[in-house]
Formats: structure tokens, C-alpha cells, sequence
């Protein structure tokens, strides 16, 4: 089996199936990452584009490793001091790279669909690495990676996505890729971050957490985008903390532990406790470890059969 796309856009669409491939994929070269000598030649000859034009450290430094580790020639662009900074628009400087003959481009970029705009003007295989408030489909799959080594399965497994629903592209892939894997996924936060309708998406929406606690497995807690308490859209973080912040006295109310996920980075003590971050039951680590295991096999699925 392979994937029915030359592309990862997002996991809206994508099948279980297809989900399974990846997940499976990234089993065995999860493995890999614990040999000593920590690299295989299925990408060797092939060139992959580093295309940010946001800032990022682990999404950035993790899809390098995941292509040195597969024994790609690697490019790392970054939008300061480029052409883009003299008003090169993102079709030139995209073709413009194609032109030097590559093969993959993985982009994060602020704009929405910025990815699948890519895949019209490119011959190349794209990946998205994040699109404005779109969706962010690798993070998507190391965390449902993460849940399914925890678990051993994702079928009826209950998640709970916590905070900046709307503006949160990490919460589109997780609902979108843990609906179609069988998990029961319920979003909580103040209504004034989770957009109206969610419902549709076939989601349980809370805004209290003590009403949820007793009802899940794992939390994924998001990052609060400390620009949105500006915006007026809650009071303050201390209020954000005391109503929404994951902490050990309000989980020890559970019937019994949960797993605790962040995508990071982390404000501690804001959207989550200190103790919780670091704690026994936190797979936040394992995240990252299992981001690049995720990468490897995406660019190895689109690198190789696509």
C-alpha cells in the first residue's frame, strides 16, 4: 500500500488506512533512532527544501534530522535576509528553488493554504509543516504516534484537545486524524477560543474542566499565544490559569491518571503546571523523540512510492 497523495497538505480526508500506513511506517523507523549509527539510505540523491517563514525550533530541527537521518541533501531557508525581505513573492522563490533542482519541499508558512497553493506551481513533493491556523499535519500524527504506543490503540480511546481552539492548527489535525482512528475527542476552553459549531466535527465541547477530567485518558494541552491576551480574549493569565490550567490538584480528581501531551513550547504555569510537565504521567518528551520517527516516515512514504 501507498499513499494516495504526492502530498501531506493536512489529515482532513485522509484514511484510516492511509493513518495506519504512516503510524506503522514510523514504528520501524522509530527504531532506527535508537542504534548507534542512526541512518539509512532510502532518500539518498534526493534533495529536500527547508521552506520557513515562520520561526520554529523543534518542527525545524525535527524535519532536518528526519532527512539527515534518511541520507537526504538537505537546504534550510529561512525568510529573514532573504528575497523575501526585498518583496520576492512566494511562487518566485519557490520556483526559483525548484529551478536548482530538488525534489521535496517541506513549508511552514502564517498563510492558510499556503501549501496546497505550492503543490500548483511545483513539481516537487509538498509537505506541510504548519499553514497559518489551517492545519499542522505531522504534529497531528507524532501525537496520535505518541497515544498509540501509550495505548496500543487509538480505537475509543478518549482525548481531550485543551485551550486556543480557534486559532490552534495542531487541534485541527489531532481532531481530524483521531476521529478517523476510532477516539472519542472532545475540545475544552473559554468561548471565546473555540470556534462555534465545532460540533460538526463530530466533538463534545466543554467549557469547564472539572467537567472533563473524569471523562478522559489523555489531555493534549495547547500553547496560549500570549499576543491573544492582549486581544481582550480572556481577562488575564492568571484567570486563564486558575479556569484552564491543567494542574496535579485538579487531575488527582480523576478516576484514574492521565496522560498528559503538549506540542510545546510550554508557558509553565499558565496552560499547565510545572510538576504535570515533568511528571511521571507526561509523554511530552516522547512527543518530540517520536516527531522525528513521524517525519521519517512521511518523507519516506512521499520520497519513495509517490
Amino acid at each position: 500500500m501507498k499513499l494516495k497523495s504526492r502530498h501531506l497538505l493536512g489529515l482532513d480526508g485522509v484514511s484510516k488506512e492511509e493513518l495506519t500506513l504512516i503510524l506503522d511506517t514510523a514504528a520501524s523507523f522509530r527504531e532506527i533512532l535508537d542504534r548507534p549509527i542512526k541512518k539509512v539510505p532510502p532518500l539518498q540523491g534526493k534533495t529536500v527544501v527547508n521552506l520557513f517563514f515562520e520561526s520554529s525550533t523543534r518542527t525545524r530541527i525535527s524535519f532536518e534530522l528526519a532527512e539527515r537521518r534518511l541520507s537526504a541533501d538537505v537546504v534550510n531557508f529561512a525568510s529573514s535576509g532573504s528575497s523575501v525581505s526585498k518583496g520576492e513573492t512566494l511562487k518566485d522563490t519557490a520556483r526559483n528553488i525548484e529551478a536548482m533542482k530538488i525534489d521535496m519541499v517541506v513549508i511552514r508558512h502564517s498563510a492558510p493554504g499556503s501549501a496546497h497553493f505550492l503543490t500548483r506551481v511545483l513539481d516537487a513533493n509538498i509537505i506541510n509543516a504548519g499553514d497559518g491556523w489551517h492545519e499542522h499535519p505531522t504534529q497531528g500524527l507524532l501525537d496520535m504516534y505518541t497515544l498509540r504506543e501509550k495505548f496500543g490503540t487509538l480505537e475509543g480511546l478518549r482525548v481531550c484537545i485543551v485551550g486556543d481552539i480557534t486559532h490552534s492548527r495542531v487541534a485541527r489535525s489531532n481532531i481530524f486524524g483521531l476521529i478517523t482512528m476510532g477516539a472519542h475527542v472532545s475540545i475544552c476552553g473559554p468561548t471565546t477560543l473555540i470556534p462555534r459549531d465545532m460540533e460538526h466535527l463530530g466533538v463534545k465541547v466543554y467549557h469547564r474542566l472539572e467537567d472533563v477530567i473524569p471523562e478522559v485518558d489523555a489531555f493534549n494541552v495547547l500553547r496560549i499565544q500570549l499576543e491573544r491576551q492582549a486581544s481582550g480574549l480572556f481577562p488575564s493569565l492568571r484567570e486563564y490559569h486558575r479556569f484552564f490550567g491543567l494542574t496535579k490538584e485538579k487531575v488527582a480528581a480523576a478516576r484514574k491518571p492521565i496522560t498528559i501531551m503538549h506540542p510545546g513550547p510550554i508557558n509553565r504555569d499558565v496552560e499547565l503546571s510545572a510538576d504535570l510537565a515533568d511528571g511521571e504521567h507526561s509523554v511530552i518528551l516522547q512527543q518530540v523523540t517520536n516527531g522525528v520517527a513521524i517525519r521519517m516516515a512521511v518523507l519516506y512514504l512521499l520520497g519513495t512510492t509517490n
